[in-house]
């Protein structure tokens, strides 16, 4: 064993940068893979269809009773997206624990995407009243998608060095945004001409979302070539998952100012996840907007995010990453009131709906993530990023929870939608008290001439 990981160690160090951009270029297509199932499937077509199934399946009062648990059928996609993150927190730490003690992270991360476009592809069979076949495959293809990109993200520290690693992945970015459009477009130009294809609406939003577990499979090929596993060293392979997540919660709370930060993230972050997931279900069920409505509102967003991230960095320069976060949540807070006031029938406003969301969507979570890294001690970015991305997980249940519960409650997707406003207002309060110059000192850093 030290012999090997002496031969690793001499590769790793004649490794040129050639070897190290082949590597990157195949990390960069695990998003172009991935991005279509949180495109297509989980923002645009799923929600409505499986709300749709799951209302002609409910009984004469509107409610599914899955398991005996009475439930209202618009509430179903929000319940089985809450449980699906549930189920992907609980598997995390164990996958995460597995991939330190054995080095061998790729076999991972390729029973995690397999699983996940293996669900997705079998969606082609969710139609009638199939209900619980698709609230099943949701919380099995969204729980392995976030596994495999817990994994994903782990490689990016060993492709890139420090200089580096801000433009690798941002790239990676980059590329999930344009695959997600692409095959939009492609979802669009079926779902509208589906006649002409001899399809029913039914069958073309069908092969949509098994085209995005079979594009998901196929091209996740490429990382699964290129990327290569390195052996973990001794002290990461004895911890297992739990213990050291624990461990570092342990050492944030002798930094309760990055921890405060990190209550803020994670709660107008989930007001953020959950507008994401549950606006195609308000479009259609609301606002009584078609697919192809919500397909091009949709590629909207994805073009506008990158725009908007630039737009939302070049104001961080000039004013700071804190004030400029928190006029993005100033921004999100009044682009929910405007959808509550959204009238039906009417795709102009969606649009402009969509284009509020996009200009604010990328750049107030690459900004969160940047001013983080701040508030994260030297020496420490991997153990404080790991404990990031699984808080993450385990908080993005809440905003679909609520938004189930209201619309339960009152069966309004209006009142509904305007509850998650609650997610920005506490994030922007809780985010304005911390006072991030004093944060990044007390985490042992240089504090930036503007944050």
């Amino acid at each position: 064993m030290g012999t090997d990981a002496v031969r690793e160690d001499a590769a790793d160090a004649a490794d040129g940068s050639g070897d190290r951009r082949r590597e990157q270029r195949g990390w960069y297509f695990y998003d172009w893979a991935c991005s279509v199932y949180s495109t297509s499937v989980l923002t645009v077509f799923l929600g409505p269809y499986l709300t749709s199934v799951a209302e002609s399946a409910a009984d004469g009062r509107g409610y599914v009773h899955p398991l005996g648990v009475p439930v209202r059928a618009g509430s179903f996609f929000a319940y089985s997206v809450s449980l699906s993150v549930i189920v992907a927190v609980l598997v995390m730490p164990l996958v995460g624990a597995a991939a330190d003690r054995s080095g061998r992270k790729k076999p991972l991360l390729g029973a995690a995407a397999y699983t996940g476009a293996a669900a997705t592809t079998a969606m082609f069979f969710l139609g009638g009243d199939r209900y619980l076949l698709g609230g099943a495959l949701l919380v099995v293809a969204n729980a392995a998608q976030s596994v495999a990109m817990m994994l994903y993200n782990s490689y990016l520290p060993q492709i890139a060095p420090p200089e580096e690693r801000d433009a690798v992945s941002s790239r990676g970015w980059a590329f999930g945004y344009a695959s997600g459009s692409l095959v939009l477009v492609a979802n669009l130009v079926l779902y509208t001409a589906h006649d002409s294809f001899g399809l029913s609406e039914g069958e073309a939003v069908r092969v949509c979302l098994a085209s995005a577990g079979l594009w998901w499979g196929a091209f996740a090929l490429i990382p699964l070539r290129r990327l290569r596993d390195r052996r973990a060293p001794a002290r990461q392979a004895s911890a297992p998952g739990f213990r050291q997540l624990a461990a570092t919660v342990r050492d944030m709370r002798r930094r309760p100012l990055t921890l405060a930060f990190l209550l803020a993230y994670l709660i107008y972050n989930d007001g953020i996840q959950t507008v994401i997931s549950q606006a195609s279900v308000y479009g259609s069920r609301e606002l009584g907007l078609g697919q192809s409505t919500l397909i091009t509102a949709i590629l909207l967003v994805q073009v506008l995010a990158v725009a908007g991230a630039l737009a939302l960095g070049a104001l961080a320069r000039r004013h700071g990453a804190k004030r400029t976060i928190l006029g993005s949540l100033a921004a999100w807070t009044l682009t929910l009131v405007a959808a509550y006031f959204l009238p039906a029938g009417a795709p102009f406003w969606f649009f402009v709906l969509a284009a509020g969301i996009g200009l604010v969507l990328g750049g107030s979570q690459a900004l969160s993530r940047s001013l983080f890294s701040h508030l994260v001690p030297p020496g420490k970015e991997a153990e404080y990023f790991s404990a990031y991305e699984m808080s993450d997980r385990g908080m993005s249940w809440l905003g679909p929870l609520l938004f189930g519960l209201t619309y339960q409650l009152t069966g309004s997707y209006r009142d509904a939608i305007i509850s998650l406003v609650a997610f920005f207002v506490i994030g922007f309060a809780l985010l304005a008290r911390v006072p991030v110059a004093r944060a990044i000192r007390d985490a042992g850093n240089p504090v930036p001439e503007r944050i």
